[in-house]
């Protein structure tokens, strides 16, 4: 892709992401979420591929879906209480419309079903713009309006995607869709804290955003999409095989790594809310996203793919690929766990 375009394109999705953001209009809010969608589409069709295409049109149809229903909720809303402005969400059909929307843009389940085949479409840098940046416009409204949504409905969205997002990943053996399994996964996480402590939502986000950064800049080091691809990774580079591990346990959520905390922090949180029962059907969830992310671990570092030979490989060359935004993302993935008192401090 010509780098002015390119460069066009990445600066409208800042740009749209950034409006929404600082809107407190719906109009402008929404205005924002479709040059987010208009900007990223040419990124999604770049490579002429009929998976790519497909994809791409399955994303823009959800995305205009969803967006035909923001305005008409927004429009609903305007209508009876005569304002336009975010936080007074008065009309309880009209919130519940907006949030239904808000799902189906970030992939909560049970709007995810364009989620996990998008994703297996793309390359893997636009996919992890798709499953990082794609989500901060959407999930700063659904913060906006969070006081005027159906606690019950916030539970029952976070609880379903959760369940979901483990259950989906169990069967499969594509990179992409693993990873898209595992966001909606970590979107539920989100939102089922978001209308008892907001500050956690970000946290967890801000976490998901680095370990999934990790995730996705290591198979595009390796150039790997398919599990059975994995089991080459130890021959290859056994320091990023290793490192790799460590991320995916991460996503996990074991510690003493920092996909620990999120989850550490919002399950004290449901048990401080008397919600016993919620926790612990969390808690058994991210045991069945644990046990893909294992899968992966162990293809990668516990077998040998029968083509490679014993010898010293002395074909590991040098990548070309730039390495540092990786080594940061894998090192925020892993090691801000000891951080979380002074997380704590600033989110109280």
């Amino acid at each position: 892709m010509n780098p002015y375009v390119l460069m066009i394109l990445l600066s409208s999705l800042g740009l749209g992401t950034t409006l929404t953001f600082a809107s407190s209009h719906w109009l402008l809010a929404w205005m924002g979420l479709e040059i987010n969608t208009l900007a990223i589409v040419p990124l999604m069709a770049q490579h002429h591929h009929p998976r790519a295409v497909e994809a791409t049109t399955k994303y823009f149809l959800t995305q205009a879906t969803a967006a035909a229903m923001i305005m008409f909720a927004s429009t609903t809303n305007a209508w009876i209480s005569g304002e336009w402005d975010m936080t007074n969400m008065s009309n309880p059909i009209a919130t519940t419309m907006l949030i239904a929307a808000l799902a189906l843009k970030i992939g909560l389940a049970p709007m995810h079903y364009w989620m996990p085949e998008v994703l297996q479409g793309l390359d893997l840098l636009t996919g992890l713009i798709l499953s990082t940046w794609q989500k901060l416009a959407p999930l700063a409204i659904i913060i906006q309006i969070a006081p005027a949504i159906d606690p019950l409905l916030l539970t029952a969205l976070g609880l379903t995607s959760t369940l979901v997002g483990g259950w989906g990943g169990l069967n499969q053996t594509q990179l992409r869709k693993i990873l898209a399994y595992s966001s909606i996964a970590h979107m539920g996480w989100m939102i089922i804290i978001l209308q008892y402590a907001p500050q956690l939502t970000l946290l967890a986000l801000g976490t998901y955003i680095f370990m999934t950064s990790a995730a996705f800049l290591t198979l595009k080091l390796s150039s790997t999409t398919k599990i059975n691809t994995l089991a080459m990774t130890w021959s290859n580079s056994p320091m990023l095989a290793t490192t790799t591990t460590l991320v995916l346990l991460s996503l996990g959520g074991l510690p003493p790594l920092t996909g620990f905390m999120p989850k550490w922090l919002i399950l004290q949180e449901l048990t401080k809310q008397d919600l016993p029962l919620t926790a612990t059907v969390m808690a058994l969830a991210a045991l069945l996203s644990l046990y893909f992310y294992l899968r992966l671990c162990y293809a990668m570092t516990l077998t040998i793919s029968p083509n490679t030979p014993n010898s010293t490989t002395p074909w590991r060359t040098q990548t070309t690929q730039a390495s540092l935004p990786l080594s940061i993302s894998t090192t925020i993935a892993l090691g801000l766990l000891p951080m979380t008192p002074a997380i704590l401090m600033l989110t109280n």
